[in-house]
């Protein structure tokens, strides 16, 4: 055993005497693949050396274990937790089958307490190891953070680009009709005085469409529909298949009898060929709004990521408030959650790294968005500040108990239950508001909480 623990570098100088008074207190453990050393937020009670095999050590963000890494015998788990006191911030399991020596922590802090090169050692590897672990989590985080978006994104996306797919179905189907229109009428005798009356007849039909349903309500609407549809069915034509688009242009008995006196023996051909011209005009404006909402949403993501843009740039901090907005959408929906913007527009713009600022927004909002549980209001205000401008984002949900509010902003501290979070989110926001010379700060009681960050107009230094 002494060999063993001297191949580790915390036991590296330690006098023979106290090292084996030290061995002689160890017992020892085994554990089987997938037995858990400790938990995530666990206060440990025990040093451990894991004599052989391979500890993982994993963290769960978002409702999913994450693996930040692994570590072979021999080494060591516990020792930074154990001298600062803190909750353990990952898992360890047994990615193999683990021989460990362990300890109990009073008799391993008073080996340290007996040994200066040993406590020398802990000390001096607390930061690498704490600042190891918070960066693997600091990037799962990210991962973990730009995984939501994605999906988020991608049903908002799925919505318009649907839209789009089946209205190109149909408008495929009624230029179709549209194609076989002619090759009918000249079978049917149409002459050239009966297909200008018919033509004029269709681009009052188009005409009329546009606006058409302005002043009229649902009732009057269906009433018209079943009119023309009866009518139709007179006429020997499929009513509930044209009345839809000739009614949705207002179009009446009188419209009708001059189609057939124009169209004669053709005239089933002439009301296929003006439902499908109405039924194309109407697609094609259905087909633009689908496409101009997929636009919009790639204009909120260039401008959520500022793409083809400097990193440092002179910015409309309202601008990124909104882009966040909508590519949060999928979250507003869930629920009834209301969002003021309260915008003071004559702010003049701030020279940032708006991309992120963006993430300070999206951690503020998303933990507004989860204290709220899809019922409450958001408020965004945005105002001048003695050293710039502030933005503040506020929630009328529970609010932050007061003992914990002191630490909120600490890395790995989080107010939800474990594994809803990573309890990095605050963390990366201050540091990033830092980063550009400002500050944020919290104000809580139950019914508001409220996050301010408070940015200066020049750029950040370097």
């Amino acid at each position: 055993m002494i060999d063993l623990l001297r191949e580790i570098d915390l036991f590296a100088g330690v006098e023979p005497e106290l090292l084996d008074d030290f061995a002689a207190r160890a017992t020892e453990e085994r554990l089987a693949v997938g037995d858990t050393l400790f938990r995530e937020g666990q206060v440990l009670d025990r040093f451990s050396v894991i004599a052989e095999g391979r500890i993982e050590w994993t963290r769960r963000i978002n409702g999913v274990d994450v693996a930040l890494g692994e570590r072979e015998a021999p080494t060591y788990a516990g020792a930074s937790n154990l001298l600062t006191g803190d909750s353990a911030v990952a898992t360890g399991r047994a990615a193999t089958e683990l021989r460990l020596l362990r300890w109990e922590a009073g008799d391993f802090l008073a080996f340290l307490r007996s040994s200066p090169a040993a406590m020398q050692t802990a000390v001096r590897l607390i930061a690498p190891i704490a600042q190891a672990a918070e960066s693997a989590v600091r990037q799962q985080e990210k991962l973990a953070a730009l995984g939501t978006l994605a999906a988020g994104l991608a049903h908002e996306l799925n919505n318009p680009a649907a839209a789009a797919r089946r209205t190109s179905a149909e408008l495929e189907a009624a230029l179709t009709t549209l194609q076989g229109t002619i090759p009918r009428f000249v079978s049917s005798g149409v002459e050239r005085r009966e297909a200008a009356e018919l033509v004029a007849l269709q681009q009052q039909a188009l005409a009329q469409a546009d606006g058409a349903q302005d002043g009229e309500s649902a009732v009057d609407a269906a009433d018209r529909e079943d009119r023309l549809a009866e009518r139709l069915d007179d006429l020997g034509q499929e009513g509930w298949r044209l009345a839809e688009p000739l009614a949705r242009a207002r179009l009446d008995d009188e419209w009708l009898n001059r189609v057939e006196a124009a169209a004669g023996p053709a005239t089933p051909a002439a009301l296929e060929w003006v439902a499908a011209s109405l039924t194309a005009h109407s697609l094609v404006g259905e087909l633009h709004e689908s496409l101009g909402q997929i636009s919009d949403l790639v204009a909120a993501v260039k401008d959520y990521t500022h793409m083809d843009r400097a990193a440092l740039e002179d910015v409309d901090l309202h601008d990124g408030l909104d882009s966040t907005l909508r590519i949060l959408k999928y979250r507003l929906k869930h629920g009834s959650v209301t969002v003021e913007r309260r915008y003071d527009r004559t702010l003049p713009r701030v020279t940032v790294h708006g991309s992120e600022l963006n993430q300070v927004w999206t951690n503020l909002l998303t933990n507004a968005l989860d204290a709220l549980d899809g019922q409450g209001t958001i408020v965004i205000t945005t105002r001048r500040a003695p050293t710039g401008i502030a933005v503040e984002i506020e929630d009328d949900g529970p609010g932050v108990p007061a003992e914990l509010q002191s630490r909120i902003f600490d890395p790995f501290f989080t107010t939800k239950a474990v594994g809803s979070g990573s309890g990095l989110g605050l963390d990366i926001a201050r540091r990033i508001v830092r980063g550009h010379r400002g500050d944020i700060t919290l104000s809580s009681r139950p019914g508001s909480t409220s996050f301010t960050v408070a940015l200066p107009l020049d750029a950040p230094a370097g």
